[in-house]
């Protein structure tokens, strides 16, 4: 059985992501990250996710505190009711270098378990506009990891599964839906209040997924 190693921050794309590579009959290890981070809302939701799917959860501390973003900085206020902005530009919720740290710790994971695949949750259709997202961003750390791995220079590439970057954010709650996923214990909100705001980008864009989908998101908004 092949082993993967699937990126979980306990939001929708990332749960949707698993349920696939768990849908594949791959061994998934969900790995997540407490990365200094204002609120650990979505670390709880992933590890309930993680729980539901009955894979191993790995969660890595470390510190990016210090990168400035609206994620990571008390100061800085996470900005809300953008709607038509949304993707047209790279937002303060952007966390510099996030996905290329994250991805790196992910492919040192998989040299280390002996899986041959990162199941990540990108998608650049309904996204936020980070860098990070993109086709082009995933491809350039696909040829990085052949020459800058073991595993990639022995010629056992470790390759990179995106399967919903090209879906609209209702074609992800569809596959979601018809996957099973729990898409009743997901975190996609940037704030970590006891309810999701409905306000910021990541739920703006939640919001408008379920809608068009045909289905009720089931987590409470204020």
């Amino acid at each position: 059985m092949s082993k993967s190693v699937v990126l979980l921050s306990g939001g929708l794309d990332s749960t949707v992501t698993l349920a696939c590579a768990a849908n594949s009959g791959h061994e998934c290890t969900a790995l997540s990250f407490s990365y200094g981070q204002k609120h650990t809302k979505e670390l709880a939701s992933a590890s309930n996710v993680a729980k539901y799917f009955g894979v191993k959860h790995i969660v890595v501390n470390i510190d990016l505190s210090m990168f400035r973003s609206a994620l990571t900085k008390s100061d800085i206020m996470v900005p809300t009711n953008r709607d038509e902005l949304i993707g047209s530009d790279i937002p303060i919720t952007y966390v510099p270098a996030r996905n290329i740290i994250m991805m790196s710790v992910a492919a040192g994971l998989c040299e280390s378990i002996g899986a041959d695949r990162i199941y990540i949750g990108v998608n650049n259709v309904d996204y936020s506009g980070y860098p990070d997202c993109r086709t082009e961003f995933i491809e350039q750390f696909q040829k990085m990891l052949a020459v800058g791995t073991k595993a990639g220079v022995e010629g056992h590439q470790i390759k990179i599964e995106t399967p919903i970057m090209k879906l609209s954010k209702a074609d992800i709650v569809r596959l979601g839906k018809k996957l099973g996923a729990p898409l009743h214990l997901t975190w996609s909100c940037y704030k970590g209040q006891e309810k999701a705001c409905g306000k910021c980008d990541s739920c703006q864009l939640r919001l408008r997924g379920f809608q068009e989908a045909g289905y009720k998101d089931e987590i409470e908004y204020e």
